[in-house]
């Protein structure tokens, strides 16, 4: 990987469906570069890959046919970092409980539930403490949200809301059930953009809102 590279990853964003242009926005604000992915040969040349939220099935559905969810199997197979939010963090998962079978990326040793904070009525928003990244918390907003019913021994619970799990991290996967890109807390962006720099050190903002790395 060139020197560049590293400074500037280049993050793909699978524009299926879900906040494609907002995650783009959150990721150029950290120093990455990206792309949309629509297509397997879209995947050629990442460092790292954003799955937005949106609609888990048809994101499988839509997916499918192009050849794209099985190229998505074998680059994460390979190792590709990735960051998925609520239905990315569905998409990530190995296991559903409870909500019918449906087609997944896999490749982290969680479990979820779909829908489980509710329905679109039931959406809300709420502080979300995640201590990797130091204070204050997060505004987590929560539209359709899964949870994380079960986590494998290699995966490290990053956060937890109402006594669900609602962020993990295994390694260079990253996964959370509320939507990051909708606010202006760059946080988790950051601490995956990190990752992909060879660093991944914690992130905190600070109250006066301004982003320092390792405090």
């Amino acid at each position: 990987m060139t020197a560049a590279a590293i400074t500037r990853p280049r993050v793909g964003v699978l524009a299926v469906q879900g906040a494609v242009s907002e995650h783009e926005a959150a990721l150029a604000d950290v120093g990455a570069r990206t792309t949309r992915v629509r297509l397997p040969d879209d995947l050629d040349g990442l460092d790292g890959l954003v799955i937005p939220g949106g609609e888990s099935t048809t994101l499988g559905l839509v997916a499918g046919p192009s050849g794209l969810l099985d190229a998505l199997r074998c680059r994460l197979d390979d190792g590709l970092p990735v960051f998925g939010t609520c239905a990315g963090l569905i998409m990530l998962a190995d296991r559903i409980e409870g909500g019918g079978a449906q087609a997944l990326i896999g490749g982290m040793d969680i479990a979820v539930r779909r829908n489980a904070f509710g329905r679109q009525v039931a959406s809300f928003e709420a502080d979300v403490h995640v201590p990797v990244l130091g204070d204050p918390p997060m505004r987590g907003i929560f539209i359709r949200a899964p949870w994380i019913e079960m986590v494998g021994p290699s995966v490290e619970v990053l956060a937890d809301h109402a006594g669900h799990i609602v962020a993990a991290r295994d390694g260079s996967r990253i996964v959370c059930a509320f939507h990051p890109e909708l606010t202006g807390d760059r946080r988790l962006h950051r601490l995956f953009v990190e990752g992909l720099r060879g660093g991944g050190a914690p992130v905190a903002e600070d109250q006066k809102g301004d982003i320092r790395v390792g405090a």
